[in-house]
Order: structure tokens, then C-alpha cells, then sequence
């Protein structure tokens, strides 16, 4: 379970970062921003599987 919830995460990492970066290309601010916002949710989401890793061991 706690593989698959980091996998989603680096997933929503990398589709956040695609989509700022497409959206800079393109200069639509707001693909940028939810690409930004996406790419946050990923990094929670990692973080928080690194931090019950820390806690089972």
C-alpha cells in the first residue's frame, strides 16, 4: 500500500511539473499555477509516506 501511495505520488509530481512547464511555454498562467499546484500535492503526498516510513522502523 505505502508503494503504491509513493508511486502516485512521484506521478503527480511529474505531471504537475510537465504541465508548468508546458503551461510557461504556452504563457497560460493558470495551466502553470495548477501544474505548480499538482506538483505540491505530489510532494505532500511523498512526504507523508517518508514520514510513516520513519515511524515503522
Amino acid at each position: 500500500m505505502a508503494g503504491n501511495q509513493k508511486a502516485k505520488g512521484k506521478a503527480e509530481q511529474a505531471k504537475g511539473k510537465a504541465k508548468e512547464v508546458v503551461g510557461r511555454a504556452v504563457g497560460n498562467e493558470s495551466m502553470e499555477a495548477e501544474g505548480r499546484m499538482e506538483g505540491a500535492k505530489g510532494d505532500a503526498r511523498q512526504a507523508k509516506e517518508k514520514a510513516k516510513d520513519t515511524f515503522k522502523h
